[in-house]
């Protein structure tokens, strides 16, 4: 049997391409800029039996264009931007690929950690405008320092290790009880110790009803003045206005952001506009492996719902869908 897949976004790799080809799938690409009404159109047009997600909001109504449609998988991690209730009431489970791309993003999380305390990016835009002069400078040791880990994921998990050897005392609030804990780390049961005792916050959290806006005025309020804080997860997780507002003040050193509010963002913002905040274009989880190993994962995941076969119960979202 010959399946459609439409591959949202900026689509996937060639090889993961070649490998729906080799398994009698035909597909069509979306745009990044696709909007839900975009993709509606779209959809109603192929009638794809399954979706494979970059970008784009896949709504109830965006689901509800594709009769045919049998799974969806979220190529990377963060499935904020599909309906699951929706997809969870026609039985069609949503997958995910948690094992393609944790190593790449918690690696740009630590080369973030290091730009933001030795300055990298100040330092390059002084030097590239003429001015060479070490007075103005002043990096941070981070050993010695508190490292508060928001979230205890794949991801997060990766990050502590790598920084483990820098001698950093290492915080970490998760509100689930599942996982365990190594003796480089200690674990805290409540979220406002970790907000009051790190010099340095990195978020790691899925975007919910309980960690939307997290990082607002009233928790900055709380944080060490001179504290830096990390943002690889979701950009909802901080209100970027009150954020703006303590990166101004001098309340907090500097921020190291890769996710927006809004994406693609204003860039004529104040945030864009201070030089204590260095910026990636929500790449964090984005390399020559992990985007390899995210495309197959995801084309692996579909051809299995497709085909009838088992998957891997840790990359399904709402396991529900799979019971008969």
């Amino acid at each position: 049997m010959s399946y459609r897949i439409f591959l949202t976004g900026s689509g996937i790799a060639e090889a993961a391409r070649e490998h729906l080809r080799n398994n009698n799938c035909v597909f069509e690409t979306g745009d990044p800029k696709d909007t839900p009404e975009d993709l509606i159109r779209k959809l109603d047009g192929f009638r794809p039996h399954a979706l494979i997600v970059r970008q784009g909001k896949i709504s109830r109504e965006v689901q509800a264009a594709a009769p045919d449609l049998k799974v969806i998988c979220k190529h990377g991690v963060g499935t904020d931007n599909i309906d699951i209730e929706a997809a969870t009431e026609r039985g069609i489970p949503v997958l995910f690929t948690p094992n393609a791309n944790y190593q790449s993003a918690a690696e740009h999380t630590v080369a973030l950690l290091f730009a933001l305390s030795r300055n990298v990016v100040s330092e390059t835009t002084r030097i590239r405008g003429g001015l060479f002069d070490k007075k103005l400078y002043s990096g941070l040791e981070l050993g010695g320092k508190t490292l508060g880990i928001v979230g205890y994921g794949k991801i997060a998990r990766r990050f502590a290790e790598l920084v483990a050897p820098l001698g950093m005392t290492i915080l970490v609030y998760h509100p689930s009880g599942r996982a365990e804990y190594p003796p480089y780390l200690r674990r805290v049961g409540d979220p406002e110790e970790l907000i009051r005792e790190a010099d340095v916050i990195s978020l790691h959290c899925p975007l919910n009803a309980e960690t939307r806006e997290m990082i607002n005025r009233e928790t900055i309020s709380r944080m060490k003045t001179g504290a830096m804080i990390i943002n690889t997860a979701r950009g909802e997780l901080i209100r970027e206005a009150d954020l703006v507002e303590a990166l101004g003040s001098g309340k907090l050193r500097g921020a190291a952001l890769d996710v927006f509010a809004q994406e693609p963002p204003e860039m004529s913002g104040p945030l864009f506009q201070l030089d204590n905040v260095i910026l990636s274009t929500h790449v964090a989880g984005m390399s020559d492996r992990s985007t390899l190993n995210m495309a197959m994962e995801s084309a692996a995941n579909v051809l299995a719902i497709l085909n009838g076969q088992a998957v891997d119960p840790a990359s399904v979202k709402n396991p529900g869908a799979l019971e008969d």
